[in-house]
């Protein structure tokens, strides 16, 4: 028998919330295992070191059309179905890739793993939907805390686990955790039937409307846009640099640097409540200068040394607060608009930073390569100012109607 559906939201259950968290955080990872196994897979597959970034690009470029057009559908397709279905997806995907001996079979992998791992963006907005407005930023702050551990323990996991056994391993264990994940939320769930009659043709036309029609998601999505930018200059280009001559870390020392982040995962719940008191307008404008102090702090020892290594540390973890908590304060903004449209909304506010995400990994790569790690940070600098400087135009009367959820 199926749980009971819930009528009004009230304030979830602990476990249920949980539950959730972790559910997106194994979900997310999926995303990110096979970053740091580019190299082994490629060779392993009989690719050239020139399709090698295939591996992640694909995935990359699933999940991107995943939020395009499929997130959308849980405002119109029963969501734990949605969410089940999408699993199913993403397991044979993680399957399949295990099991790729040649490119093709695995770089088609890659692409389901990326399309399923939005079952990841039909979780965040089901959470919202079952907290009152009271709560809601702290329900969704916690839930996105959960997808940020995975996000950051997924590189350093992937790692220790193919130099334990193999990069196929990383793949059929996530699988079979897919499978636990399914059955879990099968079972302990509740549906949530959308109130939405619209067909999938006017529902994806109707996200054009959206965007014009709602300058709070535009905002929003162009604040993160900027920080996750940043967030993938740094996170591109600190390996590169770690594993030069300034640092020379083993691929072990550079996966425990990568640890560091983990701890920016706390922001989201504390984002969560500052929302919450309605405190969002001085909380963006923190994120956005603790991800510039990210790149600023690298900057005050002498590069190679002891100093510079724990600075970078330092700025792993206070780049990592401002843009786990940006998230989070920008999804509680958008979730406050109409249940109806709430996953589109997250749709498109996801494809949005996304994308800035992509450009900032791919003009990261390109500074450092020309530049160093002076020019990387300088872009990386360079993105939360812009955003900075765009969050001094917004008004208070838009303001006071986003506190007040209209």
């Amino acid at each position: 028998m199926n749980p009971p559906t819930p009528s009004s939201p009230q304030a979830a259950p602990a476990w249920l919330l949980l539950l959730l968290a972790a559910s997106c955080g194994l979900v997310a990872a999926n995303l990110y295992y096979a970053q740091p196994l580019a190299g082994p897979i490629s060779a392993s597959l009989g690719m050239s070191s020139a399709a090698a970034g295939l591996i992640v690009t694909l995935t990359q470029i699933g999940y991107g059309l995943g939020l395009l057009f499929i997130v959308p559908l849980g405002d119109l397709i029963e969501n734990r179905r949605l969410t089940l279905t999408l699993l199913a997806l993403v397991t044979l995907s993680l399957l399949a890739a295990g099991l790729s001996t040649h490119p093709l079979p695995f770089l088609l992998s890659a692409l389901g793993i990326g399309i399923g791992a939005v079952a990841v963006q039909v979780l965040v907005p089901y959470a919202a939907h079952l907290a009152p407005e009271a709560v809601r930023g702290r329900v969704v702050g916690n839930v996105m805390s959960g997808l940020m551990l995975g996000i950051m323990l997924a590189r350093p996991v992937s790692s220790l686990m193919a130099q334990l056994a193999s990069w196929h391993t990383v793949f059929f264990v996530s699988a079979a955790a897919m499978v636990v994940l399914a059955a879990v939320l099968g079972w302990k769930m509740p549906p949530r039937e959308p109130t939405g009659r619209l067909r999938y043709g006017a529902l994806m036309a109707s996200m054009g409307q959206l965007v014009r029609g709602t300058p709070v998601l535009r905002r929003r999505a162009l604040y993160q846009a900027a920080l996750f930018g940043a967030f993938s200059v740094f996170w591109t280009t600190t390996p590169l640099l770690l594993a030069g001559p300034a640092f020379g870390l083993s691929q072990g020392g550079i996966a425990l640097f990568a640890l560091a982040g983990v701890a920016g995962a706390v922001a989201a719940p504390l984002a969560g409540r500052w929302a919450d008191r309605g405190w969002s307008h001085p909380a963006t404008a923190l994120s956005m200068l603790a991800v510039a102090a990210g790149f600023l702090v690298t900057h005050i020892a002498a590069p190679g040394s002891a100093w510079a290594l724990g600075l970078l540390v330092a700025g792993a973890i206070v780049l990592d607060f401002g843009v786990s908590a940006n998230l989070t304060l920008g999804q509680r903004a958008i979730f406050a608009l109409s249940a109806e449209f709430r996953s589109r909304l997250n749709g498109l506010y996801m494809t949005t930073f996304f994308t800035g995400g992509a450009l900032g990994s791919a003009l990261g790569g390109w500074a450092y390569a020309h530049g160093g790690w002076a020019w990387a940070s300088a872009l990386g600098i360079a993105l939360p100012s812009a955003a900075l400087l765009y969050w001094m135009t917004e008004s208070r009367p838009a303001l006071a109607r986003t506190a007040a959820g209209i």
